[in-house]
């Protein structure tokens, strides 16, 4: 399409999105010097115009532009007294062309091999995103998209992202890319820094295009880094909608949802929420058990592990797989410093002393005021991490879930966490409920007593 009536187009159809005063204002002495598969340039009258447009109406214009022609385009601005220059570099380049180097980027997927679906141990605090992380795993660009993970460091966002991946490249001939957003920043920052250094004759804008847009899985870590990176973020901006309205797979995460995302563009966290949004909540004490015994399996520690001295680190190291990993290996360093001594419950006491929780220990944690109160109503601690209602199995549990939160402190979330997942609102009504039914039931008020007694 010749460039004056695209442009008469461009115009027809900026007028009908922004009032008149604001037309003839900013755009109507506006007019499109050159145009490329990837870039415009646009002539301003002024710098004050250039200031303007770059600061408020570029997305109208990279969308109007796309719904002309159905690409997508980097803007230039430049202002009319700079135009004879760059009509005169033109001309010398077509009478005098220079071969231009273009680094190639060499595609790397960055991905981890050994984090896979098989590797990763699923339980009630992240089975919503291992479903959805699957899901996109079989069906890029068609699932979730984006798929937005978030929740605390440490609880598998970045294994799931790795998993995802992995199984993509392993099922299709799709190109996939990993990298954190500090990577991100990193890559769009060399643009100006080696596009200015007259020794350099590679072309990094190109070199980061076929990077980023080239490919058919982005995968981007910790999204909230990019909260101060202005230019980055409107990069990221442009990268996300290349790829996104090309059916392209999206997957970020952050350690916290979107909307508390404040420093972000709000375009940006609107776009966020377009597919899927999952939470990944702190592992449960059955996850964490098992998470333990995948660890000490899939690494094939020589040393062997009770079962007791497995309950007690996951009863103590509750806050993400890194700290039960660490908890694992500090152990280990410490039966290598006792001389290879056998790994024991009294062993692992003693190595971990300075790393348990507060608020918890061996002999006072959620685990133990289940295994108490089952004995006592001769059911099993499984019944009260269940889903079972009859009267028989909720009068322990909500005993339990009581005790959990008079005798530890313990959260309302972190109590549901370690009862089969059960919602924080569940269990602050199970404790109200016993502590009213203590006020009136003279029986009741001793049969928790006696549990107590139990207890220590």
């Amino acid at each position: 399409m010749n460039k004056d009536l695209l442009w008469k187009q461009f115009l027809e159809k900026v007028q009908s999105k922004v009032n008149s005063m604001v037309y003839s204002t900013w755009f109507a002495n506006s007019y499109l010097l050159d145009i490329t598969e990837t870039k415009a340039t646009i002539v301003l009258p002024s710098i004050i115009h250039k200031q303007r447009i770059e600061s408020t109406y570029q997305d109208v214009i990279i969308q109007t532009l796309t719904d002309i022609t159905g690409n997508i385009y980097d803007l230039d601005f430049v202002l009319e007294d700079e135009v004879s220059k760059i009509e005169e570099q033109k001309k010398e380049e077509i009478e005098h062309p220079q071969v231009k180097e273009t680094k190639k980027f060499r595609h790397e997927s960055n991905l981890k091999p050994q984090c896979t679906f098989d590797t990763f141990v699923v339980g009630n605090s992240n089975r919503l995103a291992h479903a959805a992380a699957f899901a996109v795993a079989e069906s890029p660009g068609l699932a979730y998209n984006p798929l937005f993970l978030y929740g605390n460091s440490g609880l598998g966002k970045t294994h799931l992202m790795h998993a995802i991946g992995n199984y993509i490249e392993a099922n299709s001939d799709k190109r996939v890319l990993y990298v954190t957003s500090e990577q991100f920043i990193s890559d769009f920052s060399n643009i100006g820094r080696k596009e200015k250094n007259e020794e350099q004759d590679y072309d990094y804008a190109e070199y980061f295009k076929d990077k980023y847009r080239n490919i058919d899985v982005l995968i981007i870590d910790d999204i909230q880094f990019l909260a101060r990176a202005t230019q980055t973020q409107q990069e990221f901006f442009h990268t996300f909608t290349a790829l996104h309205d090309n059916k392209k797979q999206l997957i970020i995460s952050s350690d916290r949802s979107p909307n508390d995302l404040k420093l972000l563009e709000e375009r940006l966290r609107t776009r966020f929420t377009w597919g899927a949004v999952v939470d990944i909540y702190p592992p449960d004490l059955e996850l964490r058990i098992n998470i333990i015994k995948k660890k000490i399996n899939g690494e094939k520690i020589d040393k062997s592990f009770p079962e007791e001295v497995i309950e007690y680190i996951a009863s103590n190291m509750t806050s993400d797989v890194r700290q039960l990993e660490g908890a694992i290996n500090r152990l280990l360093i410490y039966s290598t410093m006792m001389g290879g001594a056998d790994i024991t419950l009294q062993l692992a006491v003693e190595a971990l002393k300075g790393e348990v929780s507060k608020g918890t220990s061996e002999k006072n944690d959620i685990a133990k005021i289940q295994r108490v109160v089952a004995d006592f109503f001769q059911i099993s601690s499984d019944d009260l991490k269940g889903k079972k209602r009859s009267a028989s199995i909720a009068f322990p549990r909500q005993i339990a879930m009581l005790l959990s939160r008079d005798v530890l402190n313990e959260s309302y979330q972190r109590i549901g966490l370690e009862f089969g997942g059960k919602d924080h609102t569940t269990v602050m009504y199970a404790c109200e409920k016993i502590e009213k039914e203590i006020k009136k039931d003279k029986s009741i008020r001793e049969t928790v007593d006696k549990i107590k007694q139990n207890l220590l």
